[in-house]
């Protein structure tokens, strides 16, 4: 079996999707994503009852930022070194972390709802800048992420570097400035 790294690392049905159709999958699939996060925090009546395992979501959801964050970089060390199993490895561990955390937030927020920022003073402003960009920047790291697995799986791995400078820093700083944004909250809980 002698394939070449690029082959190895295409999956063959993405690469027979077009671009304006996979494009298209995921505008719709994020569109909805945030759709229902808005729906679910801002809306949505909270869950009756929570169980006591749910207070311990939000740490768990820093973790899980924090590890991502981690996998990230190293994803990007890796490709600067050009080794692109290892990179494909972290980075779709990234993937996997991140994912974990959006179901854990989903769940803490399905029972919690909103949670109001009790600080004052000059941390008041401090705080929502950095929620408000976090919240805009997640809002755009979802079909980032989503596009550039889809350019790296379809072996068009040119497109796949040009989405990716887009989606590393942004990934990156949504991951940091939500475990930001958890010590902001444990601070003043």
């Amino acid at each position: 079996m002698n394939q070449s790294l690029d082959e190895q690392l295409t999956v063959k049905f993405i690469k027979e999707l077009s671009v304006p159709k996979a494009i298209g999958v995921i505008l719709l699939i994020s569109a909805a994503a945030f759709l229902f996060l808005i729906w679910l925090i801002y809306f949505r009546e909270t869950a009756e009852t929570t169980a006591d395992w749910v207070d311990q979501l939000p740490a768990l959801n820093a973790l899980l930022n924090s590890v991502s964050t981690v996998l990230i970089i190293s994803g990007f060390v890796a490709i600067k070194k050009r080794k692109f199993i290892a990179h494909m490895k972290l980075m779709l561990t990234a993937f996997v972390t991140s994912a974990l955390f959006l179901i854990s937030y989903l769940i803490y927020h399905n029972f919690v709802g909103h949670t109001p920022f009790p600080g004052e003073g000059f941390v008041r402003p401090v705080y929502f800048t950095i929620l408000i960009s976090h919240i805009i920047l997640s809002a755009f790291v979802v079909p980032l992420v989503l596009t550039s697995y889809y350019f790296a799986f379809s072996g068009k791995f040119k497109t796949h570097r040009k989405v990716s400078k887009w989606t590393f820093p942004i990934w990156l700083y949504v991951s940091i400035t939500g475990v930001i944004i958890f010590f902001f909250l444990n601070a003043y809980v």
